[in-house]
């Protein structure tokens, strides 16, 4: 039985494929179209997912959509509707978009992909996310919770999952406490994101790369937007927010007499007394790094305040469950650092996050619900790694190469290959990194990765500025080998799935900080990637072999991408992205190609 789920039309679009059960193949739209966080129905990654399985769309047994429209529909209505006048705007390009296109999903799922209309399928939205967290994980029973901006109506759910085997297969998820909207802890991140001058949906992670170079000196007045109860529940005080009637600003007027400052200019450089000057000739003057300072402790005080509400409503589901398993899905399940607190509070011995917590990933939770809740199927599958992309083969990337004119030097032996790379990183040179199938979710995890040497310190800057043309204070991941974790980073065996994708930052051990400090935030801690050899055979043994050189194994690693572009997915992207940046050696899988 092939069933395959869509997610589309907010963003993030993707496709994902089960084969009775088993994950084949899943992929963000963007991969394909070079659109960053591409909206558009995913025709690119459905045709993927049908090569990648051999497979004609006729083959197809059932199409699952991540989310009900007419419940989507029926929220933005009544919101303008109780907004009416102020939302007048809002009101004509919903009108405009729902009543064109979003409102009848099943005709345009149906149309595009030539199939009968019974055999589509819609899933509440978070019921989509639990289920991509829960049924790709290796529990049997857990406790959830997912928090977003907005689904349906629903922005945050509390809730459990069990699976029983046996002559009667039962598995459920019960979604048994929700906020709804306007009252979103991740449409409260957000407004903080659009404040600090940086792009909604996109800019969360450097809200939490800043905050670290502040302190929470404003989380008096963040709390002030919220009531918050001893559970994890709030009401958001709405007159500070405009999301809920304006298409464009996120925050009212009266948010920002409370903070004091109009919103940050993001062409503005971020300097503060703890950034690098690197390679930055003009010094900062007094008011400049006040100014900055303003918006680091800012960032800081709205992480933590995420933070401890994702806290109180995990000590609330464990409270009420008693399980200690828990799975964390949805959009503000991608903030790493939270993810490490709830962990680092003991009340739950596992944790499980799936690399796609946002949006796209609820591709993958409409066909999982579908077939395990709805079918009542038995599961077979845990996500144990992130590779379920497109891989290019040899032929490929040589008829690439060649119909480019391009230079390249092939090296059939994969030991060799590795240790040009390692004597290029030790040489303070910068790798591109190409193998196998691309990755799913967000996250580089040594597919499509730029590498770097993390036991120099400069190597942060340089990839920042050189490379990836992106904002100085930006953190790396460190790849490290499983059976080295304890020797650089403070995290106890067994090691969570999330580590796996780069879903948890921990503190380095002070006497590692000097050891890795490109990889080190400037609070001493890393967000990790644990490589093992099971699931990431080539780039493990690239990291081994780095550390029987130097004695660290461990790799700065950051996604294959420029700054606004999508993680690269072709020969030919990656080509394009080592032309435009400083990157010095671009291995495609056996084929190098130097500056």
């Amino acid at each position: 039985m092939y069933i395959l789920g869509i997610s589309c039309f907010y963003h993030d679009a993707a496709a994902a494929l089960l084969r009775d059960g088993l994950l084949v193949a899943a992929a963000e739209e963007e991969r394909f179209t070079r659109k960053k966080h591409d909206n558009n129905f995913p025709a690119s990654a459905i045709n993927f997912c049908l090569r990648q399985a051999n497979i004609s769309m006729d083959q197809i047994d059932q199409v699952v959509f991540y989310e009900k429209p007419l419940l989507k529909f029926e929220r933005i209505l009544l919101t303008i509707i109780d907004s009416f006048p102020r939302s007048s705007r809002a009101f004509r390009e919903a009108v405009n978009i729902w009543l064109g296109e979003k409102l009848w999903i099943k005709n345009i799922i149906r149309e595009k992909l030539q199939i009968s209309p019974e055999k589509i399928f819609f899933v509440e939205h978070h019921l989509s996310h639990t289920a991509a967290s829960f049924f790709c994980s290796p529990f049997k029973e857990a406790a959830i919770i997912s928090v977003d901006g907005v689904g349906e109506w629903t922005t945050t759910a509390l809730g459990m999952a069990r699976s029983s085997e046996g002559k009667l297969q039962n598995n459920q998820i019960d979604l048994f406490e929700e906020l709804k909207f306007p009252h979103s802890l991740g449409l409260l991140y957000s407004a903080f994101t659009a404040y600090l001058g940086f792009e909604i949906n996109e800019g969360e992670y450097k809200v939490m790369g800043m905050a670290p170079y502040g302190t929470p000196r404003y989380l008096d007045k963040v709390m002030k937007l919220l009531d918050l109860k001893e559970d994890g529940s709030f009401t958001l005080d709405l007159s500070y927010f405009s999301y809920h009637y304006h298409t464009q600003r996120t925050f009212s007027r009266k948010f920002e007499d409370l903070f004091g400052r109009p919103a940050r200019n993001p062409k503005e450089r971020f300097v503060t007394d703890k950034t690098s000057r690197y390679d930055d000739p003009v010094q900062p003057t007094g008011d400049e790094i006040s100014k900055n300072q303003f918006w680091a402790d800012l960032a800081s005080s709205i992480q933590a305040a995420t933070e401890e509400v994702m806290l109180k409503m995990a000590r609330h589901l464990y409270r009420r469950t008693g399980l200690k398993k828990l799975c964390i899905a949805g959009g503000v399940g991608l903030n790493s650092v939270a993810n490490y607190r709830i962990l680092k509070e003991g009340l739950f011995d596992d944790i499980y996050i799936q690399p796609a917590a946002g949006d796209s990933g609820g591709a993958v939770g409409a066909a999982l619900y579908f077939y395990h809740v709805i079918l009542q199927k038995p599961r077979q599958f845990v996500m144990e790694h992130a590779f379920w992309g497109e891989e290019y083969s040899d032929e490929r990337i040589r008829q690439f190469l060649e119909s480019r004119s391009i230079r390249y030097e092939l090296i059939e032996d994969k030991n060799k290959v590795r240790d040009r790379v390692i004597d290029s990183l030790i040489n303070g040179k910068i790798v591109g990194w190409y193998q196998g199938r691309f990755e799913w979710g967000p996250r580089a995890l040594g597919h499509r990765s730029i590498l770097a040497d993390p036991r120099r310190a400069e190597m942060k800057d340089i990839v920042n500025i050189k490379i990836k043309f992106r904002e100085p204070f930006r953190p790396f991941a460190p790849s490290v080998l499983e059976e080295n974790v304890s020797d650089f980073f403070e995290l106890p065996a067994p090691y969570p799935y999330p580590a796996r994708f780069m879903l948890l930052v921990t503190p380095v051990k002070t006497e590692a900080q000097n050891k890795i400090p490109a990889v080190t935030h400037v609070d001493g801690t890393g967000r990790l990637q644990i490589v093992s050899k099971e699931t990431n055979a080539d780039y493990y043994q690239l990291i081994k072999q780095f550390g029987e050189a130097t004695g660290v194994p461990v790799l700065l690693n950051t996604s294959f991408n420029l700054k606004g572009e999508p993680i690269v997915s072709s020969p030919a992207d990656a080509y394009n992205t080592f032309s435009k940046s400083g990157i010095d050696l671009l291995v495609l899988k056996n084929y190098l190609i130097s500056k």
